[in-house]
């Protein structure tokens, strides 16, 4: 049980970063923080322009809903820490689809704090 959380800002920089990291799971067809280049979520918000020290990470596949999404994550302690973290202020998500991969839709949510 976590407590309740602040709402968090949308942040353009992390959503570039959620955006190419869900299309790169999904083109690629993996399933993994870490992408094929190596880079890590820090990585990713780094060199899309994010000044914010800490990040967190949260992706998911293969479910066709934001609401589903959401429900997983909630449903996942390590998940669940990263939505309710006190010290995340911004959030960036997307999802990407490729109908060849396995999962068929990838999603990303890149949390930041300042």
């Amino acid at each position: 049980s976590f407590a309740a959380a602040a709402p968090l800002a949308w942040n353009a920089e992390l959503g570039s970063a959620a955006e190419a990291h869900s299309r790169a799971m999904a083109n690629g067809n993996f399933f993994a923080h870490q992408g094929r280049d190596g880079r890590t979520p820090g990585d990713r918000a780094e060199l899309a322009g994010y000044a914010g020290g800490q990040i967190g990470e949260n992706i998911a596949a293969a479910l066709d809903t934001p609401a589903k999404v959401v429900e997983g994550w909630l449903a996942s302690p390590g998940h669940c820490a990263n939505l309710m973290h006190p010290q995340y202020q911004d959030l960036g998500a997307a999802y990407a689809s490729d109908p060849q991969s396995d999962a068929g839709i990838y999603w990303t949510a890149l949390f930041g704090g300042r």
